[in-house]
């Protein structure tokens, strides 16, 4: 991992590893930190998580959000310039720049036979996420680690043994610049409750296997996810549910009736030797709605009081890990905007089907009693891992100056890029690992994840692949040229499509369909590996066919071909055919008995 450029040193408080007290280089411009301008209504840096407040409406300031046992006041969640107003924003300054890019820039990044982001590179926003992630310590102030020492729980999450034990590994490979980051070198960050399910020997070897770890970070990510998706596979996870997430689809008044009766269904069927059930954490949006009826439960059973709780997006970003399950009432869409809510460490998403289609919703609700007894009790809840990305915008700015990091988002289904309202073909620079693959030209290209080929891309004319394939899916949306195919690239690549600064026209991103974001000339985005895999409750093995054929009525034929026998009558009597067979092999007289056309060729020229 190349050397991460700072200012001065990282601020204490962000974490507990003294090897972070300082970092040798300095800033031109500290004020250029991405911290020191959160939700630049331009298009700054802000987190993605914020994003989904857009599609909601929150207001985190809400002085009726005392029972979330989350403070909002004291934060925005994600923007970490707002964690704590005790907290000057000169500490953050400290905050490493985006050491994507060198601080003076290079004149032959322009060209695009020349590159100049390495694979080392790691943008601020990965960091922040990374040190909130490694903390594991659940404080009010999300990102900001304990200052007191003595109240920092033990390093006993298993994304935190992998961290120590990588960094070890990179300091005996020659790579003593990363260990001044541990936070950032485990490959994988997943729930805490996934810890005695995940072997981490194991995990290490399948990376110390690989020669190009010590260089390659994403090499190490997409290998750790890979070996942790298999070891949760393999055995159901049997630890305690305490605390259940409910997602409900917007604008559907219906299912709310359907979130108060399985809300009440949780808090009152006995669990972990109790005579009540589990907290609960509805949508805030739920608190002073009649139809879900909040004040007439607690009326009605006063003891379930401490069991109502109610989330917001503050709370996913900030403390993801308060949650053991997260249930989902709605289609695929709603599955991507809880993807959207945790855009960290995500718990395991168990999703009913109560959408249109429902490639990712696998368990119907009429039977929710069943599952949820199930994954709640003996049996446990056997877990994928899914692949996300990690989205990464930049912009440039004047010439000889460096680029700014803005917008970061975790992807679950894809990454489009297309031409917006412009009149003219797009025209994209594609590199993988700083190397020019392509220039693309058409409407537009589509980077999918395995998850994401039933969709977007799947209509563009991508392929289907099974979710367990680590793989990025590259298919372009009416390309100029008839050569240019749908493609299925390695998970280990860095992808950045760039907008050369001589095009006609800019271009315009979306992320899961979401944060459309303008591309104008000279600005990228970049397309990685996620260290924050989507983890689906799984209900069987063959669970992906069975919603490819339910959905897509994959190789689904509209009549069963009729046996040789033929119809029902003749199987009673036998029949003598006129015309006995459909093969060319067989003799063209009476009298023949050659079956093979050449022989019979043969026979008839007297050989």
């Amino acid at each position: 991992m190349s050397v991460l450029r700072s200012p001065t040193s990282i601020h204490p408080v962000l974490t507990n590893t003294p090897a972070l007290a300082s970092i040798d280089e300095a800033l031109t411009s500290p004020s250029r930190s991405a911290v020191d301008a959160p939700a630049a209504p331009d298009g700054g840096v802000r987190e993605p998580a914020s994003s989904g407040e857009a599609r909601r409406g929150y207001e985190s300031n809400s002085p009726n959000s005392a029972n979330t046992e989350y403070d909002p006041s004291k934060t925005s969640g994600p923007a970490a310039a707002s964690v704590d107003p005790r907290i000057s924003i000169n500490d953050y300054a400290s905050l490493p720049s985006s050491p994507a890019f060198p601080t003076r820039a290079s004149k032959v990044f322009h060209s695009h036979h020349k590159s100049a982001l390495s694979v080392e590179s790691i943008p601020r926003q990965t960091i922040m996420k990374a040190l909130a992630s490694a903390g594991r310590n659940h404080n009010p102030f999300g990102m900001i680690a304990a200052q007191n020492p003595a109240e920092t729980r033990p390093d006993t999450a298993s994304s935190q043994k992998l961290s120590a034990a990588l960094s070890d590994l990179a300091g005996r490979n020659g790579t003593p610049s990363t260990s001044r980051f541990p936070a950032l070198q485990s490959p994988c960050f997943y729930h805490q409750r996934f810890d005695d399910a995940v072997n981490i020997d194991r995990v290490l070897d399948e990376i110390k296997q690989d020669e190009w770890m010590s260089h390659s970070r994403l090499m190490a990510t997409a290998t750790g996810v890979r070996e942790v998706s298999k070891q949760l596979q393999r055995r159901p996870i049997k630890r305690a549910v305490r605390n259940v997430m409910i997602v409900t689809k917007a604008r559907d008044n219906n299912l709310v009736h359907l979130t108060r009766e399985l809300a009440m269904w949780l808090m009152t069927t006995p669990r972990n030797g109790s005579d009540l059930g589990v907290s609960v954490y509805v949508d805030a949006k739920l608190r002073n709605s009649k139809r879900f009826g909040a004040a007439g439960m607690l009326e009605s059973e006063p003891r379930l009081e401490h069991l109502l709780k109610y989330w917001t997006p503050d709370l996913c970003w900030s403390q993801p890990e308060k949650f053991d399950l997260v249930l989902t009432l709605g289609g695929d869409g709603t599955v991507l905007f809880t993807s959207w809510l945790f855009q960290r460490i995500v718990p395991p998403i168990l999703s009913f089907s109560l959408g249109s289609l429902g490639f990712l919703t696998n368990f119907e609700y009429d039977r929710f009693k069943e599952h949820l007894s199930k994954v709640m009790g003996e049996e446990g809840m056997r877990v994928n891992l899914r692949m996300r990305f990690t989205c990464t915008v930049y912009r440039d700015g004047v010439v000889g100056q460096e680029l700014e990091e803005r917008e970061q988002f975790e992807v679950l289904n894809e990454l489009v890029i297309d031409r917006g309202p412009s009149p003219y073909v797009s025209n994209l620079e594609l590199y993988g690992d700083n190397e020019l693959l392509t220039v693309v030209q058409a409407d537009g290209c589509i980077f999918s994840t395995p998850t994401g080929s039933t969709a977007y891309s799947l209509s563009a004319g991508g392929s289907l692949v099974h979710p367990d394939i680590p793989a990025i899916l590259l298919t372009p949306i009416c390309p100029h040229t008839l050569s240019f195919r749908p493609m299925v690239l390695s998970d280990n690549l860095l992808l950045r499509v760039s907008v050369p600064r001589n095009s006609r026209a800019t271009a315009y991103c979306s992320f899961d369909g979401k944060g459309r974001v303008e591309l104008k000339q000279g600005d990228h985005v970049t397309i990685a590996a996620s260290q924050y895999p989507f983890p689906t409750v799984v209900r069987s093995g063959a669970e992906w066919f069975d919603s490819v054929s339910r959905t897509l009525r994959w190789n689904t034929r509209g009549a069963t071909q009729k046996g040789w026998d033929g119809e029902e009558e003749n199987k009673e009597a036998e029949v003598e055919w006129d015309i006995d067979t459909d093969s060319a092999c067989y003799g063209s007289e009476e009298s023949s008995s050659s079956a093979s056309p050449l022989r019979r060729q043969m026979s008839m020229l007297g050989m």
